[in-house]
């Protein structure tokens, strides 16, 4: 016992004697507590053969809830160490989102320097961080999800990340091995690819590159990414036509964007568009989605804002115009309540959804869908 006592205080002390080294200090580190936690009551016309739901939505509002931790810690000489947890859950029922993983939408460590940021794990792809400035709704339950579940869910494991920015200019490219570690699904109805595969250094890997500047009243940006398919993967346009077989490590999903946008004084306006191409050996399948919206402060409490989007696949035949308008009230800093509604036109091939909260409401091909909902937002 003794023996073990005297091992343990001498451990203790060369631990503190490197600390007290040259060259070894204690440095300062800051880790921050954050989240967002939104939900509310929705009303879905034609959710189904059976007619409309009035429902509490299993995933988001305006912003999905969220809970995570960030932290830095200096290294000195312009470096810093850098790490992010962030784990997406549901109010509705308290249950874990992304595939009930503990960390499912970020997870990630990394050195920020004078020379840009390298991070590794689970994190967003270029795709998402294009899109932050010209897409006015963002990641909202009637957004640009309803057309291209992927884009809020934008996210890939195994990944390493490189971003760098100077006098408003910004780039950043990312890498996965294999995008879907966990084998849960990155993307509704898209399956799971894992990837990570010895011999198989293709399959499941993504891709992606980012360019863009921001100046102080307008910006512009412009992505590219690109997915290749894997077991157990499937490529869906969310059009209510069947999926498509993805297994082949030479089947391609890609997205491009192109997107703006012009802030003048309380007023802000963005658009773009997002091409997307899936190739395989069996099928070569294209869709163009546009989109344009406006934001205006009325006044430091109140925002209405709104979005029209448009989207087109002239090979499945389908396409779908979706409109959303919505009030934001602001009780405090961190509280919020809103109301906000859309309409969703399909063409007589389409069943695009209008809601993106959860799934389960598919409309008759060609059926028009109107969203309705009234909610509450507190940030942390």
């Amino acid at each position: 016992m003794a023996s073990s006592y005297r091992a343990h205080a001498l451990a203790s002390l060369a631990v503190a004697a490197a600390l007290a080294a040259p060259g070894i200090a204690s440095a300062q580190s800051n880790i921050t507590l954050y989240g967002i936690v939104d939900t509310g009551i929705e009303y879905v016309s034609h959710a189904s053969v059976n007619g409309a739901v009035l429902r509490m939505p299993g995933v988001t509002g305006e912003f999905p809830s969220r809970w995570g931790l960030r932290g830095t810690e200096d290294l000195g000489g312009g470096l810093a160490a850098i790490f992010q947890l962030e784990s997406g859950f549901n109010l509705r029922g308290g249950d874990l989102g992304q595939g009930a993983r503990l960390f499912g939408r970020q997870a990630f460590v990394g050195v920020k320097g004078p020379y840009g940021t390298l991070s590794l794990g689970r994190q967003y792809t270029m795709t998402y961080y294009a899109l932050l400035g010209s897409d006015i709704l963002g990641p909202d339950i009637y957004g640009m999800g309803s057309f291209d579940a992927y884009v809020p869910n934008a996210r890939t494991d195994n990944s390493i990340t490189y971003q760098v920015g100077w006098q408003g200019l910004s780039f950043g490219a990312g890498y996965s091995f294999g995008r879907d570690a966990a084998g849960t699904g990155n993307s509704p109805g898209q399956g799971t690819c894992a990837g990570q595969v010895p011999g198989q250094s293709v399959q499941c890997r993504d891709w992606s590159v980012m360019l863009k500047y921001d100046a102080n009243n307008f910006g512009v940006a412009a992505s590219y990414e690109e997915q290749r398919g894997g077991t157990n993967a499937a490529a869906n346009f969310f059009d209510g036509q069947p999926t498509s077989a993805f297994a082949s490590r030479g089947d391609k999903d890609t997205r491009t964007t192109l997107g703006a946008y012009y802030k003048y004084g309380a007023l802000k306006v963005g658009g773009g568009w997002l091409g997307r191409r899936v190739s395989t050996s069996a099928i070569n399948t294209h869709s163009n989605l546009f989109y344009l919206g406006a934001a205006y402060s009325i006044t430091p409490a109140w925002l209405v804002d709104g979005e029209v989007y448009r989207i087109v696949n002239s090979d499945h035949d389908t396409r779908g115009t979706m409109t959303t308008l919505r009030a934001t009230y602001s009780l405090s800093v961190r509280t919020a309540v809103y109301a906000q509604a859309a309409y969703l036109f399909n063409s007589a091939r389409a069943a695009y959804s209008v809601s993106g909260g959860g799934g389960g409401t598919t409309p008759p091909a060609g059926e028009g869908q109107a969203g309705v909902m009234l909610g509450m937002r507190h940030t942390f």
